[in-house]
């Protein structure tokens, strides 16, 4: 789409430009995602990105951020913790899995040029305030199913750690099965092991 054409201006400009850096990037790898070829692919000039952008590991980072914004995970709320959990995961892996699989593929290459890794370009999608676990043990407590007192983030945040390694070593969507195991046989015992939850939480699956 020619940008000049349709006369785009501040954050639509903005977004317009950023989709045509994550068409570039994921059709044709890091090594082609430069500012000629997004320029070119968005139908502008160079200068129009380097006014917004320093160099295309900023314009990169920003295209990332936009995309994973699109596919938002709509928290669930079926009235249990066990039941939460397991179809939190099940929509971050839907939601996930093909975003998850073009960052490991076609970054590959940027993880060894910068240093960095998988964990922290995630860091640029993880929205500001408290996750999406966060939100969903803080309703159970409200119910009565749980006490936050003494977890840390690092238990908190087991299922879905366990879930994003599982789709990063497969590269697809997790299996339910594998869901219900991260969170029946892992995650569910261990919190009752640290006393926090009440015993009116099974850990067994429906």
């Amino acid at each position: 789409m020619d940008l000049k054409q349709t006369r785009r201006r501040g954050d639509e400009l903005e977004a317009a430009l950023l989709d045509a850096a994550w068409q570039q990037l994921t059709q044709s790898g890091y090594a082609d995602f430069t500012f000629e070829a997004v320029a070119a692919r968005a139908g502008t000039s160079r200068t129009v990105l380097y006014r917004r952008w320093t160099d295309r590991e900023d314009l990169l980072k920003a295209a990332v951020r936009r995309a994973g914004a699109r596919a938002p995970i709509e928290l669930p709320d079926t009235g249990n913790l066990r039941d939460d959990v397991v179809t939190l995961l099940h929509r971050a892996s839907e939601a996930r899995a093909d975003f998850a699989v073009t960052l490991s593929v076609q970054l590959a290459e940027y993880f060894r040029e910068t240093g960095t890794t998988f964990a922290n370009l995630r860091e640029l999608l993880i929205r500001r305030g408290r996750s999406g676990m966060e939100l969903v043990l803080e309703r159970a407590q409200d119910r009565g199913e749980i006490t936050l007192e003494g977890l840390t983030t690092r238990v908190i945040e087991l299922p879905l750690s366990l879930m994003r390694h599982e789709l990063l070593w497969t590269l697809t969507r997790v299996p339910d099965d594998v869901i219900a195991e991260i969170v029946d046989d892992v995650w569910l015992p261990l919190l009752r092991a640290r006393g926090a939850l009440r015993d009116t939480v099974s850990t067994d699956s429906p």
